[in-house]
């Protein structure tokens, strides 16, 4: 009989033993209670556990840069929460029409939006937007109207592409007779236009961008700020108002196969897709890991009676965590969640390794009543120290300024306590139906593979020395390159299209949304701030209410008057003045431009404008190809598509030219309070809007910008500011839980195993594993962030486990290595480590670079901690002193 004597048998021995055998004799009421524990527990789960997405409660409000974001929340409360909505045209006009619309849409929704902002739109902006422009441009632009305007006067007049094709002859002819005329923009944008409807891809010619005399862009884009009211009680707190959102578009016009083209960024729409790519690859990865771990599962036991043992003690402790959480915490969270992993990990560890303890001795010749009183008291005593080691370092957390890993650590450890208890109450019970005695020999083959790898490191000892010397040195040196990636757009799916869209506003100065802010009490502390942080080569440009006041508004005012007095007899474009233009007539007013454009080129082949004359003239043949080849229809269908997007335009932009006109001298308090308001609260603070001149998706560049900017405003915050700050917080509460986990489970293991010699034993693989973890993240380029690092609990536990199942097995059962190698301790190990690896390992798939990098981690992890316990931990405990031996406390 495999077992110590009863001398040697410790308190905690004896009780699990006993215990052991009374489940299992009294094992149909014991299963009977268990399900009807289980299935209380399971509703009670299902009616009260709630889910709380908000990543806001996740770090300690204590913390400065946390009062100081909650206070910025309560000065602007519309800034917080929201959502970015991108809309992107070919054309300046139809961009603005259609945020207008889609804004007009939204505000009448009061049930699923709080606040609608488009900082563009409006009739302000409209009225006033050319004194924003320096005076330099505003003349020019007055120039180009003027040049224009018999242009535009003629086409409002008849608006076809038969007149629009007979005012540029003329315009061209007259060029051709010497007449000073800028045509070359306006050639050009024609071109252009043409050839996009010819290759398939067209879009409307920009009459504004013809008037300002800027080449026509590929694309334009205006935002609406719109702040959605949330429900946190639901796992997608944003989805109704987003569901919404695109509902408002549809009214508004704006479809997938029109012009307009609508994204939705923001915090709450990265938030929304995070969530759901992280849950999309966490069920593919549960599927395939199901089946992979059954699969182990069957190598390691052999034994179907022992599978499904083992995967209903980690479904009862599931289930009565999930109920201690709900009782305790009242809700999880996005961090506190990942209990559902670490428990089938660890909880995985504790019914194997008692399983395979069981069939051990089973296979001494022992009866099942003398099997599970060894079993369960040898297992019980390992089990019992595993769960104290684990608890405490889970329970490190919960003094930390992370909320959310503290939750996590109050709900993990709890459930290393559950699971202990389940393992040896359910599964001794179970072992009285599952398995029987014969099936337990069909595992000697695996017993013998395992036993026979790892006697390669005992063989080859001294070689083991070696390169465990040379790969810590290795690790050492990496170790200063060690990182922490504070960037949270990293962890989401680089292929979603909201982070596609948050991205390139990044790009985009003008509409970055990332950007810190600061508060200013008053009109002198905004200038003082405005100006030092200005001078900053950390920063790009500082923006605060009175640049919403253009400068030399009256020098402005006089070119608008006098650009009023060009626009005045322009009439409204209508289409009751459209006289139709039969086929035969627009094809001989294109007859007619080509045949200018050829005399202009040949008369004139040195003037500024052939170039554009030329480019026309090449894309006019192209045209007259495609109307050759078509029937009647077709070619009236395509000079009628043509005719729209060389005219769509006009009437937008020359109303809105007209309302540019009735511009009037205005002051700070003459600013619409939809603007004003945010950016001068009630309170009377001001904000201060700093954008920065570096890419913040350098890690460097953010800690230079956030750290220069804090020196000259210490309550700085916003974006930068919280994601820099949380990184560090974050980094702060696991080194404070690691520092104080290992500091409990030093005097745990002192305590349990009386021997400073035998905890330095078990700590040695748990560091080693930690170090060559550290210096992996840097060779395989995966960055610690706040995703992955929610693995080094589980690593933490799965390391001191495997450790101490070793140190326990050899000292208490008096087995040297190559003894120990082949025992159901190290077999446990194997594929304890084998099952969460497969559980694990589907990770590294995910689309979500979070949960990606989460599973290369814990791979990662896992494998070191696997080679650290049973390849050089053997080697170290090879030679152990004479009658050097570790106990329980009795």
């Amino acid at each position: 009989m495999t077992t110590t004597d009863n001398g040697s048998e410790s308190r905690i021995y004896r009780i699990f033993a006993a215990w052991a055998t009374v489940c299992y004799r009294h094992s149909a009421w014991v299963l009977f209670t268990a399900l009807l524990i289980s299935a209380g527990c399971s509703i009670y789960v299902s009616r009260n556990l709630g889910m709380n997405t908000d990543t806001t409660d996740m770090l300690s409000r204590d913390l400065p840069f946390r009062v100081n974001i909650t206070h910025y929340n309560k000065t602007f409360p519309q800034d917080v929460d929201t959502l970015l909505v991108v809309l992107e045209a070919p054309t300046p006009e139809q961009v603005h029409q259609a945020t207008e619309r889609l804004a007009a849409q939204l505000k009448k929704d009061t049930l699923n939006f709080e606040d609608i902002y488009p900082p563009t739109a409006g009739d302000f902006f409209t009225r006033n937007g050319l004194l924003y422009e320096s005076v330099a441009e505003l003349q020019h632009i007055t120039d180009r109207v003027a040049a224009a305007q018999p242009l535009m006067a003629h086409i409002a007049g008849n608006p076809t592409l038969a007149a629009f094709a007979d005012v540029l002859t003329g315009a061209i002819e007259e060029l051709q007779k010497g007449r000073d005329m800028e045509l070359s923009p306006v050639l050009g944008a024609v071109s252009d236009t043409m050839k996009a409807r010819l290759e398939g891809a067209p879009r409307a010619l920009s009459w504004q961008a013809l008037f300002s005399g800027e080449s026509q862009k590929s694309k334009y884009q205006e935002l609406i700020i719109a702040k959605p009211k949330l429900n946190y009680d639901q796992m997608f707190p944003g989805e109704q108002a987003i569901n919404a959102l695109f509902a408002a578009a549809g009214d508004a016009g704006i479809t997938e196969d029109g012009a307009v083209r609508l994204r939705i960024t923001g915090e709450v729409a990265l938030s929304h897709d995070e969530l759901s790519s992280s849950l999309l690859g966490m069920q593919y990865a549960g599927i395939i890991t199901f089946i992979l771990v059954v699969v182990v599962l069957y190598f390691a036991m052999r034994a179907p009676g022992l599978i499904i043992n083992v995967l209903v003690c980690l479904a009862m402790g599931l289930i009565l965590t999930a109920a201690f959480a709900t009782a305790a915490v009242g809700h999880v969270n996005l961090i506190s969640i990942a209990f559902a992993v670490l428990y089938i990990g660890l909880g995985a560890d504790f019914a194997i390794h008692f399983l395979l303890r069981y069939r051990e001795v089973l296979e001494s010749g022992n009866s099942s009543t003398e099997a599970l009183h060894v079993s369960g008291g040898d297992a019980g005593a390992a089990l019992t120290a595993c769960t104290i080691t684990n608890a405490i370092g889970f329970y490190a957390f919960i003094p930390t300024d992370y909320s959310g890993v503290a939750e996590l650590g109050i709900i993990s450890g709890t459930g290393m306590i559950i699971s202990l208890l389940v393992t040896l109450t359910v599964a001794p019970a179970l072992l009285r139906y599952l398995p029987k005695r014969q099936q337990a020999k069909a595992s000697a083959p695996p017993k013998a593979s395992v036993g026979r790898v790892l006697e390669l490191s005992l063989k080859w000892h001294r070689l083991t020395y070696a390169a465990t010397l040379a790969a810590s040195i290795g690790a050492l040196l990496l170790l200063p390159q060690v990182r922490f990636d504070y960037n949270l757009l990293n962890l989401q799916d680089q292929k979603g299209k909201a982070i596609q869209a948050f991205r390139e506003l990044l790009a985009q100065p003008d509409l970055s949304p990332w950007h810190s802010v600061a508060l200013a009490e008053d009109k002198k502390e905004l200038a003082r701030l405005t100006q030092a942080l200005s001078k900053l080569p950390e920063v790009e440009k500082v923006v605060s209410l009175p640049d919403f006041v253009p400068a030399n508004q009256e020098e402005k005012l006089q070119l608008i008057e006098e650009m009023a007095l060009t626009v005045g007899p322009i009439a409204e474009v209508g289409q009751d003045r459209r006289v139709e233009s039969s086929l035969r007539q627009q094809r001989e007013a294109l007859d007619a431009l080509t045949v200018a454009l050829d005399n202009f080129i040949a008369a004139r082949p040195e003037h500024a404008a052939v170039p554009a004359a030329r480019k026309l003239r090449s894309s006019l043949s192209s045209l007259f190809e495609q109307l050759d080849t078509a029937s009647p229809a077709g070619q009236v269908a395509l000079l009628r598509s043509l005719e729209g997007d060389l005219l769509v335009t006009l009437p937008a932009a020359l109303e809105s030219l007209r309302t540019a006109t009735e511009a009037n001298l205005f002051g700070e308090q003459d600013l619409p309070p939809s603007l004003s308001n945010r950016w001068q609260a009630q309170s009377g603070e001001y904000r201060l809007a700093i954008y920065p001149s570096e890419d913040l998706n350098d890690n460097n560049a953010l800690r230079r910008f956030v750290r220069s900017v804090q020196k000259v405003a210490p309550e700085v915050t916003g974006a930068p500011v919280v994601t820099l700050e949380a990184g560090e917080a974050v980094v702060h509460a696991f080194m404070q839980a690691f520092l104080l986990a290992l500091v409990g489970i030093i005097v745990a293991l002192l305590v349990l195993l009386r021997s400073v010699k035998y905890m330095l034993l078990v700590l040695l693989p748990l560091l080693l594993s930690s170090l060559f973890t550290a210096a992996f993240t840097v060779l395989l380029d995966v960055p610690f962030n706040f995703a992955n690092i929610i693995a080094l609990p589980l690593l933490l536990g799965l390391g001191i486990d495997s450790s101490l199942h070793m140190v326990h097995r050899s000292l208490n059962n008096e087995l040297v290595s190559e003894i120990l190698i082949h025992t159901s301790t190290a077999r446990a190990i194997f594929y304890s480590a084998l099952t969460a690896l497969v559980d694990f390992a589907s990770l590294m798939f995910s689309s979500h670079r979070g949960t990606a990098s989460m599973g290369i981690m814990l791979t990662v992890g896992l494998a070191f901690t696997l080679i650290c316990t049973l390849v050089i931990l053997p080697a170290l405990l090879r030679a152990p002193a004479a009658g050097a031996k570790a106990r329980f406390v009795r």
